[in-house]
């Protein structure tokens, strides 16, 4: 694991591992935290598609977001997932209600709650991208957090490249779901009836959340669990 001395908190790969799995750890809730941050979105989606009311469909859901705060509050369990949805949900149904405001119709409007999860993976693929590009992996600052040195990672180029590939797989996810939703959201605005590109985001928005950021991150324990490349020792580190 990580070595310490009296100058610096050197991380190894296996410290990087060790964050890996972390994340991994606080990501996967089990499955009972992924039905909680698919549930409420499903609920959105089959309400308004069957009934054609916003109103409607954003209580149905919230609804269901509540019900399955309050369970967790009387199990005194975590409520992260939950509230990750709530979140969710509350950005998305100010979304909708702009475009109301903006004289959108129903159909508009239920595309609009699905807007800001695009934009929010462009903008996450953009800067994670970025930080690999300049050298300073995301990934590393989660190796920082495990190893308590937020950026003595920096110094070891090895660490530097195997964090840098690891970002690439946070980045894959973000890219795929933008690659498959914008279409979806174009083609709902210009369709005369747009049931089917709602129907189908709906579909997208869970089938590529949680389930595909699980399988991110599996793969990055895949590749840490395949690396063989050492860690440099302090005469080939780069300074931070």
């Amino acid at each position: 694991m990580l070595q310490h001395d009296a100058a610096t908190a050197r991380p190894s790969t296996e410290t990087v591992e060790a964050a890996v799995r972390s994340q991994l750890s606080r990501a996967l809730g089990g499955r009972r935290g992924m039905a909680e941050a698919a549930v409420p979105t499903l609920a959105f989606t089959v309400t308004f598609l069957v009934h054609k009311q916003l109103e409607l469909a954003l209580v149905v859901s919230v609804s269901t977001a509540l019900v399955l705060l309050a369970v967790r509050l009387v199990q005194r369990s975590t409520v992260q997932f939950v509230l990750n949805s709530l979140v969710g949900i509350a950005i998305g149904a100010f979304f909708a209600w702009r475009s109301a405001r903006h004289g959108g119709d129903a159909a508009d409007t239920a595309l609009a709650y699905f807007l800001p999860g695009i934009l929010y993976n462009a903008a996450y693929a953009v800067l994670i991208s970025f930080s690999i590009l300049v050298r300073w992996p995301v990934v590393g600052f989660m190796v920082g957090s495990v190893s308590g040195d937020a950026t003595a990672w920096h110094g070891d180029r090895q660490v530097v490249r195997l964090c840098g590939n690891l970002s690439w797989m946070l980045v894959a996810p973000c890219v795929l779901r933008v690659a498959v939703e914008l279409p979806l959201y174009l083609a709902g605005k210009s369709a005369a009836d747009a049931s089917a590109m709602i129907a189908a985001l709906g579909v997208a928005k869970i089938g590529l959340g949680w389930p595909l950021q699980v399988a991110a991150l599996a793969g990055m324990v895949w590749l840490l669990a395949r690396n063989r490349t050492p860690v440099t020792d302090g005469a080939e580190a780069e300074p931070a």
